[in-house]
This record gives C-alpha cells, structure tokens and sequence, in this order.
C-alpha cells in the first residue's frame, strides 16, 4: 500500500497523526486476536464435546435400531430452538437456551413399553445435537472475526506502520537537504556581497 504524501510540513504532521494512531491501536488490536484464538479454540473444543457425546449415546442404545421402526414419529417434534445472544470479543455469538418440543400423548397400555425411553433419547439426541451446531456456528463466528483481526494486525504491523515511516523519513530527509540547500545558498550570497563589497572597497 503506497502512502500519499506531500514534502510539507502539514504532510509530515498527518502522516505523525496517522502513525501514533497505529501505534497505540496495535497492542489492542494484538490482545483481541489473541482473545479470539483462544475462544475459538474453546468452542471448537466444546463442539467436538458434544458431537463425541452424541456418538456415544448414539453406540449405546444401537439396541434399539430394529425397535426405531415401530416407533410412532409423531408423538414428538422441535416446535422451537430459543436462541440468545453474547458478545465474546466484539463479536455476537448465539448461545442455546431452550429446545421446544410438542409431545403428543398415547396409550401408555396399548403403546411398546419403550416410547418412554424412546422420547427421551430422542430428546437427549436432539440436545446434543443442536448445542454441536450451535457451538460450530460460534466457532466459525468466532473464526472469521479472528481472521478478520489477524489481517488488520498484519496490515498495521507489515505495512501500514513502516509505509508511514518510511514516508515520514523521506519528508524529513527532503525537508532537512532543503534546509542544508537554503543555508548553502546563504552563504554563496554573503560570500559573493563580501567580495563585491571588498572589489568596491579596492576600486575606491
């Protein structure tokens, strides 16, 4: 990224501006990226939790596959899945607080023995199955906005901060030969009026 600058003064002070500004925002900056690594890690290993726990449950009650294909499909359904929201790091994050369900009632004579246990793994299962989802989408939240971060420390580390600094010595440089060139002339100029003075003071 190229600085626009001009070799004035006013130029000299923005570009300082614009550099101090950089400067203290970076340790910010840094400790956010940081935060954020460490969060998503923390819900990409809360995710895995809860997908290896419903594996788990899943094994333990393959029992019953044969039995699922009696079971009535209707007798419970996700109404709804009551969302909140966070804010971890400037960024908003959903957190799950409560799962709907519409139960329908049947014949605890009539009905297999099991529905009991059935409507209750199946309400375990779709548990463990929404808070995987939930802290999977926190953790792409979380991820895209460390990324995000990490881009604009690289960007004020690698380019920005030396662009401005460099462009604030090459103002400084020009300013001071400029200054050197001036004084120089200065001199040649009372040099020459000396030995013009002297020439007339000989000729008189």
């Amino acid at each position: 990224m190229a600085i626009k600058f001009q070799y004035n003064k006013t130029s000299l002070n923005e570009l300082n501006k614009q550099l101090k500004i950089r400067k203290n925002a970076l340790p910010t900056i840094k400790s956010k990226e940081s935060a954020l690594r460490s969060e998503v890690m923390r819900a990409k290993d809360s995710a895995l939790a809860y997908r290896r726990e419903l594996d788990e449950l899943k094994a333990q009650y393959d029992y019953m596959v044969q039995l699922w294909g009696e079971f009535d499909c209707d007798l419970i359904r996700i109404v709804d899945v009551e969302l909140s929201s966070q804010k971890i790091a400037g960024v908003r994050i959903p957190i799950l607080d409560n799962i709907i369900y519409d139960e329908k009632p049947y014949d605890l004579f009539s009905a297999p023995v099991w529905y009991a246990e059935g409507i209750r793994v199946l309400k375990a299962m779709s548990k463990l199955g929404i808070e995987f989802e939930v802290y999977n989408h926190k953790m792409e939240l979380l991820d895209y906005a460390r990324r995000k971060t990490t881009q604009k420390v690289n960007l004020y580390e690698k380019v920005q901060i030396p662009g401005y600094e460099d462009a604030i010595r090459k103002i400084k440089r020009f300013m001071e030969d400029e200054e050197n060139l001036s004084k120089s002339a200065q001199k040649i100029v009372k040099t020459r009026q000396a030995q013009a003075e002297a020439m007339e003071g000989s000729n008189a």
